[in-house]
Protein backbone atom coordinates (compact mmCIF):
# COMPACT_ATOMS: atom_id res chain seq x y z
CA UNK A 1 0.00 0.00 0.00
CA UNK A 2 1.24 3.45 -0.86
CA UNK A 3 2.31 5.61 2.06
CA UNK A 4 1.29 8.76 0.18
CA UNK A 5 -1.97 10.60 0.66
CA UNK A 6 -3.45 11.53 -2.70
CA UNK A 7 -5.07 14.92 -3.27
CA UNK A 8 -8.53 13.38 -3.07
CA UNK A 9 -10.46 16.66 -3.22
CA UNK A 10 -8.52 18.11 -6.16
CA UNK A 11 -10.64 18.50 -9.27
CA UNK A 12 -13.76 19.28 -7.25
CA UNK A 13 -13.01 21.45 -4.22
CA UNK A 14 -10.06 23.06 -5.99
CA UNK A 15 -8.26 22.73 -9.31
CA UNK A 16 -6.21 19.63 -10.05
CA UNK A 17 -4.42 21.45 -12.89
CA UNK A 18 -1.04 22.73 -11.69
CA UNK A 19 -0.84 25.88 -13.89
CA UNK A 20 -4.41 26.87 -12.99
CA UNK A 21 -3.94 26.23 -9.28
CA UNK A 22 -0.62 28.10 -9.17
CA UNK A 23 -2.16 31.03 -11.03
CA UNK A 24 -5.10 31.18 -8.62
CA UNK A 25 -2.90 31.07 -5.52
CA UNK A 26 -0.64 33.79 -6.92
CA UNK A 27 -3.65 35.93 -7.83
CA UNK A 28 -5.28 35.65 -4.41
CA UNK A 29 -2.04 36.35 -2.55
CA UNK A 30 -1.31 39.33 -4.81
CA UNK A 31 -4.71 40.81 -3.94
CA UNK A 32 -3.60 41.10 -0.32
CA UNK A 33 -1.59 44.31 0.22
CA UNK A 34 2.11 43.92 0.94
CA UNK A 35 1.72 46.26 3.90
CA UNK A 36 -1.15 46.88 6.32
CA UNK A 37 -1.73 49.72 8.80
CA UNK A 38 -0.78 48.68 12.29
CA UNK A 39 1.00 45.57 11.06
CA UNK A 40 3.63 46.85 8.64
CA UNK A 41 5.00 44.71 5.84
CA UNK A 42 3.75 41.19 5.33
CA UNK A 43 4.39 38.56 6.38
CA UNK A 44 4.25 39.76 9.96
CA UNK A 45 7.68 38.96 11.45
CA UNK A 46 7.35 36.12 13.91
CA UNK A 47 3.70 35.37 13.03
CA UNK A 48 3.69 31.59 13.42
CA UNK A 49 0.00 30.84 14.10
CA UNK A 50 -2.85 31.47 11.67
CA UNK A 51 -6.48 30.41 11.41
CA UNK A 52 -7.67 29.88 7.84
CA UNK A 53 -10.77 28.34 6.22
CA UNK A 54 -11.16 24.98 4.50
CA UNK A 55 -14.17 25.42 2.21
CA UNK A 56 -13.86 24.90 -1.53
CA UNK A 57 -11.50 27.41 -3.08
CA UNK A 58 -14.31 29.12 -5.00
CA UNK A 59 -15.55 30.24 -1.58
CA UNK A 60 -12.47 30.30 0.66
CA UNK A 61 -9.46 30.74 -1.60
CA UNK A 62 -9.30 34.58 -1.56
CA UNK A 63 -10.09 34.69 2.17
CA UNK A 64 -7.38 32.15 3.06
CA UNK A 65 -4.84 34.27 1.20
CA UNK A 66 -5.15 36.95 3.91
CA UNK A 67 -4.08 34.48 6.58
CA UNK A 68 -1.30 32.93 4.51
CA UNK A 69 0.12 36.31 3.52
CA UNK A 70 0.54 37.02 7.27
CA UNK A 71 2.35 33.74 8.00
CA UNK A 72 6.10 33.96 8.55
CA UNK A 73 7.75 30.67 7.54
CA UNK A 74 11.27 32.07 7.30
CA UNK A 75 12.45 30.08 10.34
CA UNK A 76 10.07 27.15 10.05
CA UNK A 77 11.43 23.62 10.14
CA UNK A 78 8.10 22.04 11.04
CA UNK A 79 4.47 22.96 10.35
CA UNK A 80 1.66 21.73 12.58
CA UNK A 81 -1.60 21.52 10.60
CA UNK A 82 -4.56 21.19 12.98
CA UNK A 83 -8.10 20.66 11.74
CA UNK A 84 -11.47 19.27 12.84
CA UNK A 85 -12.93 15.89 11.98
CA UNK A 86 -16.03 16.13 9.79
CA UNK A 87 -16.82 12.45 9.18
CA UNK A 88 -15.09 10.33 11.83
CA UNK A 89 -16.05 10.53 15.50
CA UNK A 90 -13.32 10.67 18.11
CA UNK A 91 -12.77 12.46 21.40
CA UNK A 92 -9.02 12.84 21.12
CA UNK A 93 -6.47 13.86 18.46
CA UNK A 94 -5.62 11.55 15.56
CA UNK A 95 -2.28 11.52 13.75
CA UNK A 96 -1.62 10.11 10.25
CA UNK A 97 -0.38 6.65 9.42
CA UNK A 98 0.76 7.92 6.02
CA UNK A 99 4.13 9.59 5.53
CA UNK A 100 3.68 11.87 2.52
CA UNK A 101 0.97 14.27 1.32
CA UNK A 102 0.59 15.02 -2.39
CA UNK A 103 -0.72 18.19 -4.02
CA UNK A 104 -1.34 19.02 -7.70
CA UNK A 105 1.52 21.55 -7.56
CA UNK A 106 4.34 19.04 -7.87
CA UNK A 107 5.04 15.32 -8.15
CA UNK A 108 7.28 15.79 -5.11
CA UNK A 109 5.18 15.29 -1.96
CA UNK A 110 5.16 17.22 1.28
CA UNK A 111 6.89 15.00 3.83
CA UNK A 112 5.52 14.39 7.30
CA UNK A 113 7.63 14.52 10.46
CA UNK A 114 7.30 10.80 11.12
CA UNK A 115 9.79 10.89 14.00
CA UNK A 116 7.72 13.41 15.94
CA UNK A 117 4.46 11.65 15.07
CA UNK A 118 5.88 8.36 16.38
CA UNK A 119 7.06 10.12 19.53
CA UNK A 120 3.65 11.70 20.17
CA UNK A 121 1.89 8.37 19.65
CA UNK A 122 4.21 6.75 22.18
CA UNK A 123 3.31 9.28 24.88
CA UNK A 124 1.63 7.40 27.74
CA UNK A 125 0.19 10.32 29.69
CA UNK A 126 -3.49 11.13 29.30
CA UNK A 127 -4.99 12.25 27.04
CA UNK A 128 -3.35 10.04 24.44
CA UNK A 129 -3.05 10.51 20.70
CA UNK A 130 -4.52 7.96 18.33
CA UNK A 131 -4.09 7.28 14.61
CA UNK A 132 -6.36 7.91 11.65
CA UNK A 133 -6.55 5.26 8.96
CA UNK A 134 -5.55 6.18 5.40
CA UNK A 135 -9.24 6.04 4.45
CA UNK A 136 -10.23 8.48 7.20
CA UNK A 137 -7.26 10.68 6.30
CA UNK A 138 -8.25 10.75 2.62
CA UNK A 139 -11.89 11.55 3.36
CA UNK A 140 -11.14 14.55 5.60
CA UNK A 141 -10.97 17.87 3.77
CA UNK A 142 -10.08 20.21 6.66
CA UNK A 143 -6.40 19.34 6.34
CA UNK A 144 -6.13 18.82 2.59
CA UNK A 145 -7.55 22.21 1.64
CA UNK A 146 -4.50 23.86 3.24
CA UNK A 147 -1.87 21.76 1.50
CA UNK A 148 -1.76 23.73 -1.80
CA UNK A 149 -1.24 27.02 0.06
CA UNK A 150 1.47 25.46 2.25
CA UNK A 151 3.17 23.88 -0.75
CA UNK A 152 3.00 27.11 -2.73
CA UNK A 153 4.44 29.25 0.07
CA UNK A 154 7.30 26.84 0.75
CA UNK A 155 8.21 26.56 -2.94
CA UNK A 156 8.17 30.35 -3.24
CA UNK A 157 10.28 30.80 -0.11
CA UNK A 158 12.81 28.10 -1.04
CA UNK A 159 12.87 27.94 -4.86
CA UNK A 160 16.23 26.13 -5.01
CA UNK A 161 15.71 23.64 -2.20
CA UNK A 162 14.70 20.05 -2.89
CA UNK A 163 11.38 18.93 -1.45
CA UNK A 164 13.24 16.75 1.03
CA UNK A 165 14.58 19.94 2.65
CA UNK A 166 11.16 21.56 3.12
CA UNK A 167 9.68 21.96 6.61
CA UNK A 168 8.01 18.72 7.69
CA UNK A 169 4.28 18.51 8.36
CA UNK A 170 2.56 17.31 11.53
CA UNK A 171 -1.13 16.94 10.61
CA UNK A 172 -3.56 16.61 13.53
CA UNK A 173 -7.25 15.78 13.27
CA UNK A 174 -9.04 16.98 16.39
CA UNK A 175 -12.27 15.29 17.44
CA UNK A 176 -15.05 16.39 19.77
CA UNK A 177 -12.71 17.15 22.63
CA UNK A 178 -13.69 18.64 25.96
CA UNK A 179 -12.11 21.88 27.11
CA UNK A 180 -10.21 19.90 29.75
CA UNK A 181 -8.82 17.56 27.08
CA UNK A 182 -7.85 20.52 24.91
CA UNK A 183 -6.03 22.15 27.80
CA UNK A 184 -4.21 18.89 28.58
CA UNK A 185 -3.10 18.45 24.98
CA UNK A 186 -2.08 22.09 25.00
CA UNK A 187 0.14 21.59 28.00
CA UNK A 188 1.72 18.55 26.34
CA UNK A 189 2.39 20.45 23.13
CA UNK A 190 3.36 23.81 24.65
CA UNK A 191 7.13 23.25 24.24
CA UNK A 192 6.64 23.09 20.48
CA UNK A 193 4.89 26.46 20.51
CA UNK A 194 7.84 27.94 22.37
CA UNK A 195 10.17 26.82 19.58
CA UNK A 196 10.32 29.52 16.88
CA UNK A 197 11.11 26.89 14.23
CA UNK A 198 7.55 25.56 14.51
CA UNK A 199 4.59 27.11 12.67
CA UNK A 200 0.92 26.36 13.28
CA UNK A 201 -2.01 26.42 10.86
CA UNK A 202 -5.45 26.01 12.41
CA UNK A 203 -8.14 24.95 9.96
CA UNK A 204 -11.54 26.45 10.69
CA UNK A 205 -14.52 27.90 8.93
CA UNK A 206 -16.79 30.07 11.03
CA UNK A 207 -20.59 30.32 10.93
CA UNK A 208 -22.49 27.63 9.00
CA UNK A 209 -25.96 29.17 8.73
CA UNK A 210 -29.19 27.66 7.48
CA UNK A 211 -31.63 24.82 8.02
CA UNK A 212 -29.24 22.27 6.52
CA UNK A 213 -26.84 23.06 9.36
CA UNK A 214 -29.53 23.21 12.02
CA UNK A 215 -28.49 26.77 12.84
CA UNK A 216 -30.56 29.88 12.09
CA UNK A 217 -29.52 32.16 14.94
CA UNK A 218 -30.39 35.75 14.07
CA UNK A 219 -29.84 39.10 15.80
CA UNK A 220 -32.18 41.67 14.20
CA UNK A 221 -30.76 44.82 15.77
CA UNK A 222 -27.07 44.43 14.92
CA UNK A 223 -25.61 46.71 12.26
CA UNK A 224 -21.92 46.53 11.46
CA UNK A 225 -19.68 49.30 10.12
CA UNK A 226 -18.23 49.13 6.65
CA UNK A 227 -15.32 46.68 6.42
CA UNK A 228 -11.83 48.02 7.02
CA UNK A 229 -10.30 45.62 4.48
CA UNK A 230 -11.62 44.15 1.23
CA UNK A 231 -12.98 40.61 1.38
CA UNK A 232 -14.06 37.97 -1.10
CA UNK A 233 -17.54 39.44 -0.69
CA UNK A 234 -16.87 43.15 -0.04
CA UNK A 235 -20.08 43.92 1.85
CA UNK A 236 -19.20 41.67 4.78
CA UNK A 237 -17.43 43.23 7.78
CA UNK A 238 -14.45 41.88 9.69
CA UNK A 239 -12.70 42.70 12.96
CA UNK A 240 -10.65 45.87 13.02
CA UNK A 241 -6.89 45.28 13.40
CA UNK A 242 -5.78 45.39 17.02
CA UNK A 243 -3.46 48.29 17.86
CA UNK A 244 0.13 47.13 18.21
CA UNK A 245 0.14 48.01 21.90
CA UNK A 246 -2.85 45.76 22.53
CA UNK A 247 -1.70 42.71 20.61
CA UNK A 248 -0.44 39.97 22.87
CA UNK A 249 -2.00 41.55 25.93
CA UNK A 250 -5.35 41.33 27.65
CA UNK A 251 -5.87 44.86 28.90
CA UNK A 252 -9.01 45.66 30.84
CA UNK A 253 -10.22 47.93 28.04
CA UNK A 254 -9.61 45.28 25.36
CA UNK A 255 -11.43 42.61 27.35
CA UNK A 256 -14.32 44.98 28.01
CA UNK A 257 -14.57 45.83 24.32
CA UNK A 258 -14.60 42.18 23.35
CA UNK A 259 -17.20 41.35 25.98
CA UNK A 260 -19.36 44.19 24.66
CA UNK A 261 -19.15 42.73 21.14
CA UNK A 262 -20.23 39.34 22.51
CA UNK A 263 -23.08 40.80 24.55
CA UNK A 264 -24.30 42.73 21.51
CA UNK A 265 -25.06 39.46 19.70
CA UNK A 266 -26.36 37.50 22.69
CA UNK A 267 -29.99 38.56 22.41
CA UNK A 268 -30.88 36.76 19.21
CA UNK A 269 -32.96 33.70 18.48
CA UNK A 270 -33.96 31.27 15.76
CA UNK A 271 -34.85 32.95 12.47
CA UNK A 272 -38.50 32.26 11.69
CA UNK A 273 -40.19 35.01 9.71
CA UNK A 274 -39.42 35.73 6.06
CA UNK A 275 -39.96 39.45 6.37
CA UNK A 276 -37.80 42.56 6.45
CA UNK A 277 -35.08 40.43 8.06
CA UNK A 278 -34.17 39.03 4.64
CA UNK A 279 -33.47 42.40 3.09
CA UNK A 280 -32.71 44.65 5.99
CA UNK A 281 -34.61 47.80 6.66
CA UNK A 282 -35.20 50.40 9.30
CA UNK A 283 -33.83 48.96 12.52
CA UNK A 284 -33.57 45.46 11.08
CA UNK A 285 -30.27 43.88 10.08
CA UNK A 286 -29.64 41.83 6.99
CA UNK A 287 -29.10 38.14 7.73
CA UNK A 288 -25.51 38.42 6.58
CA UNK A 289 -24.98 41.32 9.00
CA UNK A 290 -26.20 39.17 11.87
CA UNK A 291 -23.96 36.28 10.81
CA UNK A 292 -20.97 38.60 10.47
CA UNK A 293 -21.57 40.19 13.87
CA UNK A 294 -21.55 36.76 15.52
CA UNK A 295 -18.39 35.75 13.66
CA UNK A 296 -16.65 39.02 14.50
CA UNK A 297 -17.51 38.56 18.18
CA UNK A 298 -15.89 35.11 18.09
CA UNK A 299 -12.85 36.44 16.21
CA UNK A 300 -12.38 39.23 18.72
CA UNK A 301 -12.59 36.70 21.54
CA UNK A 302 -9.93 34.54 19.88
CA UNK A 303 -7.70 37.56 19.30
CA UNK A 304 -7.99 38.51 22.97
CA UNK A 305 -6.24 35.32 24.02
CA UNK A 306 -8.88 34.79 26.70
CA UNK A 307 -10.40 31.32 26.49
CA UNK A 308 -13.31 32.35 28.72
CA UNK A 309 -14.36 35.00 26.20
CA UNK A 310 -14.28 32.56 23.28
CA UNK A 311 -16.34 30.01 25.21
CA UNK A 312 -18.75 32.77 26.23
CA UNK A 313 -19.23 33.79 22.60
CA UNK A 314 -19.92 30.19 21.60
CA UNK A 315 -22.36 29.65 24.46
CA UNK A 316 -24.33 32.84 23.84
CA UNK A 317 -24.63 32.53 20.06
CA UNK A 318 -24.26 28.79 19.47
CA UNK A 319 -22.02 29.79 16.56
CA UNK A 320 -21.15 26.80 14.40
CA UNK A 321 -17.38 27.37 14.34
CA UNK A 322 -16.30 23.96 13.06
CA UNK A 323 -12.70 24.45 14.19
CA UNK A 324 -13.60 25.36 17.77
CA UNK A 325 -11.85 22.24 19.11
CA UNK A 326 -8.58 22.80 17.18
CA UNK A 327 -8.72 26.43 18.32
CA UNK A 328 -9.24 25.17 21.87
CA UNK A 329 -6.14 22.99 21.63
CA UNK A 330 -4.09 25.97 20.50
CA UNK A 331 -5.49 27.98 23.40
CA UNK A 332 -4.17 25.22 25.63
CA UNK A 333 -0.73 25.65 24.09
CA UNK A 334 -0.85 29.36 24.71
CA UNK A 335 -1.89 28.72 28.28
CA UNK A 336 -5.53 29.74 28.25
CA UNK A 337 -7.26 26.41 28.85
CA UNK A 338 -10.48 26.47 30.85
CA UNK A 339 -13.00 23.88 31.98
CA UNK A 340 -16.41 24.10 30.33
Amino acid sequence: MSSSREATHAGSWYSDHEPTLSSQLNKWLSQVPNELPGLGRLPVPGARIIIAPHAGYAYSGPCAAWAYKMLDLSKAKRIFLIGPSHHHYLSTIALPQLTRYLTPLSPDPLLLDTDLITHLLSTTTNPRFTTMSPAVDSAEHSLELHLPYIHHLIRTLYPTKPATAYPRLVPMMVGSTSAATEAAFGALLAPYLADETNAFIVSSDFCHWGLRFGYTYYVPDVHMPAPALPLSYPKLPLPMPMPSAARGSSSTAAIAGTQAAIDAVSGGGAFKARSRMLNGGAGVAYIHESISACDVACMKAIASGETALFLDALRKTGNTVCGRHPIGVVYGWVGGGEEG
